[in-house]
């Protein structure tokens, strides 16, 4: 029985801007800057392995308003690759895409489709004999598509494999922005065999009668886009089966790791829970380099030392990454509390002092509103790639506002405790 088969990816954000403000080790920032074409290289790579018929690429191939041709010609010459080993390339253009300055000037290769802003339906090349394949597509030309574009795509076509590319949030997402929104029933519903979505950076795939694939981002960009990333191989038998396979691309791999000090007393036994903590996660890590967020917790003598010492601990986690190899700290964090806090009243003024704070201060109107306006004011004075690192709408705004003063305030009860020691 012969199969059409095809890799599908979406949201490829070449070149995108580090959208962490923790990577400053320069080693590091130039990794996560260099992985989202590496990881597109690889999906070429994929392709030409894997003899496919195809590339599906539903939108955002660029991250916005970029003037650089650099990222557009890396771009048209690997598809150049897959044109020179016989595999076509069909493109929607997403809402990052739309926003893009150089989208409509560049030339790709003769074996590429480029889907325009009205629908269309366009018969695809196979390598084998069998049912015919048509690949529908719509791309939009603007950064934004409040309503739904399916019932803009054209019917099915008869006695053939019908293939959706399609840019949108589904039902909606409260990490993406809205762009063409539509159910999983209106798309079920449309008569193709197989969606190949883009614009939701988190894998999803939905079987039956007509197989829906979201395949997530291919290379993650910061903390929040955590684990590893893939594209999808697909296999479309002539009698309308599908197999889709998940497959690995991202060079970096970011996680959280969470290393609990209750009953740790002492320096060296925090610096070895530290190490088993990112041991045991790197042994789980499925792409080249784990980028890893710590964050220690609990209830430990040691506390206020840690919060004090964060910089300190962060260096000899880097120090342990550096020795296991392709393994990097992104940031060291805590929320670890005197054991007298966690059992019962305050033991010492300072403890009191810090529960006074977060119970008082950090709650009441007053604080909110100044902090507000602090946290305003240094946005605006940001880049705007880097204005979206607080958030997105008024409501992330005011919660990172309220973990920033919390993580303030414990840092001020650190340095207190440490002075008064050491006097």
């Amino acid at each position: 029985m012969a199969a059409y088969r095809f890799v599908h990816t979406a949201d490829i954000h070449l070149d995108s801007p580090l959208r962490s403000l923790a990577l400053r080790n320069q080693d590091l920032a130039e990794l996560i800057g260099n992985a989202t074409r590496q990881a597109f290289e690889r999906t070429i790579d994929l392709c030409i392995e894997e003899q496919v018929d195809a590339l599906l690429l539903a939108g955002d191939l660029y991250d916005g308003e970029q003037t650089s041709m650099k990222t557009a010609r890396f771009l048209a010459g690997q598809l150049h690759r897959l044109g020179q080993a016989g595999i076509e390339t069909f493109i929607i253009r997403g809402n990052h895409d739309a926003a893009s300055r150089i989208t409509r000037e560049l030339t790709f290769p003769p074996s590429v489709t480029v889907f325009k802003g009205r629908a269309d339906a366009v018969p695809a090349q196979r390598r084998s004999a069998g049912v015919p394949v048509v690949v529908h597509g719509l791309s939009f030309a603007q950064p934004h598509a409040p309503e739904s574009l399916v019932a803009k795509y054209k019917p099915p076509v008869a006695d053939a494999l019908n293939i959706g590319l399609m840019h949108t949030s589904l039902g909606g997402s409260t990490e993406h922005d809205p762009y063409a929104p539509c159910s999983l029933r209106d798309l079920q519903g449309a008569g193709y065999r197989y969606w190949a979505l883009g614009h939701i950076h988190k894998r999803s795939v939905e079987t039956g009668p007509c197989t829906v694939v979201m395949p997530g981002i291919p290379q993650g960009r910061d903390i929040n886009e955590g684990g590893a990333k893939s594209v999808s191989l697909v296999t479309l038998e002539d009698d309308g089966s599908v197999e889709v396979e998940e497959r690995i691309v991202s060079l970096a791999q970011f996680e959280r790791v969470t290393v609990r000090a209750e009953g740790i007393d002492d320096w060296a036994g925090l610096a070895a829970a530290v190490a088993d903590g990112l041991r045991r996660t790197q042994e789980t890590v499925r792409s080249d380099h784990l980028v890893a967020r710590l964050r220690l917790t609990g209830a430990t003598p040691l506390a206020w030392r840690i919060r004090r010492d964060l910089d300190l601990i962060q260096g000899d986690a880097e120090v342990w990454a550096a020795m296991a190899g392709a393994a990097w700290i992104e940031k060291v964090e805590t929320d670890c509390r005197p054991p007298q806090a966690a059992s019962g009243p305050a033991a010492d003024p300072l403890t009191e002092l810090g529960r006074l704070i977060d119970d008082s201060v950090l709650p009441s109107a007053a604080f909110k509103a100044e902090a507000l306006q602090i946290m305003r004011e240094l946005q605006g004075q940001l880049p705007p790639e880097l204005r979206r690192a607080f958030g997105e709408d008024q409501a992330s705004l005011d919660a990172m506002v309220e973990a920033l003063a919390k993580e303030g305030a414990a840092d001020v009860v650190a340095r207190l405790q440490g002075t008064t020691r050491a006097g």
